[in-house]
């Protein structure tokens, strides 16, 4: 007899999945097809909503793997001996940055680089640190001692046992940090559009310009999906790690 609970449990992701899919091309489609009036057809159509994702995408993709590409080495740096004693003062300093509020930072770094999407992506890789740092550095920290002792007695070098032994332990902790990392930042993408980056930000301020409850719900609607999409897909990664 098939268990009911467990083929829920086991193909529960996949199924939430398709349901946000569905959820996003069934909105697209009811806006496209039948507008509010003229107005909203000019703005919303199938063209501009894969243009808008696509550069909502981008940055998101560019952003996270600058913020990979930084806060994963320094993690493995700072749980080193010779610079655990600089760590709490690298992640206070990066702690500071995230308590400012995305849209100061965006507006911060205009005066620096102007409008545009390199502004953007800035500000959302300094956005996006901290969980990835966070998570590489308590993931490494908490791998167990003796495990540790144990490579070492194997006669195992440093390097060999931070790479086959702590990161892989480590891995399920620092996949949860970056999960987080892209997740927040797919939701800050949307004050992109403030600066001329593009994105599906661009359908809140058009729609709010010209009062249109269509435009301004696709534009919330759809990167809450995409952050949804993105967060199961994560989630199902782990469990593959995990195992």
């Amino acid at each position: 007899m098939i268990d009911k609970k467990s083929l829920w449990h086991r193909y529960k992701s996949i199924f939430i999945l398709i349901l946000v899919l569905l959820v996003g091309v069934t909105l697209s489609y009811y806006v496209v097809e039948y507008p509010q009036d003229g107005t909203v057809a000019r703005l919303v159509t199938y063209d501009k909503i894969m243009q808008a994702m696509g550069k909502h995408l981008s940055m998101v993709c560019i952003s996270s793997g600058l913020a990979l590409l930084t806060a994963f080495p320094l993690g493995i740096l700072l749980t080193r001996r010779i610079c655990r004693k600089i760590a709490p003062r690298v992640v206070a300093i990066i702690n500071i940055a995230q308590t400012i509020p995305s849209l100061a930072i965006i507006a911060l770094f205009v005066g620096v680089l102007g409008i545009g999407a390199p502004t953007a992506i800035l500000a959302l890789w300094l956005y996006s640190l901290l969980p990835i740092l966070n998570n590489t550095m308590v993931g490494i920290m908490e791998v167990d001692k003796d495990i540790i002792e144990a490579a070492r007695g194997m006669g195992m070098q440093p390097r060999r046992i931070l790479w086959k032994v702590e990161l892989p332990l480590a891995m399920p902790i620092i996949l949860a940090g970056i999960r987080t990392s892209v997740t927040i930042t797919i939701g800050t993408a949307i004050l992109g559009a403030f600066v001329g980056a593009g994105g599906l930000g661009d359908f809140i301020i058009s729609g709010n310009n010209v009062s249109r409850w269509q435009v301004l719900i696709l534009g919330a609607t759809l990167p809450a999906l995409m952050a949804l999409f993105t967060d199961y897909l994560f989630g199902l990664l782990e469990e593959k790690v995990a195992i």
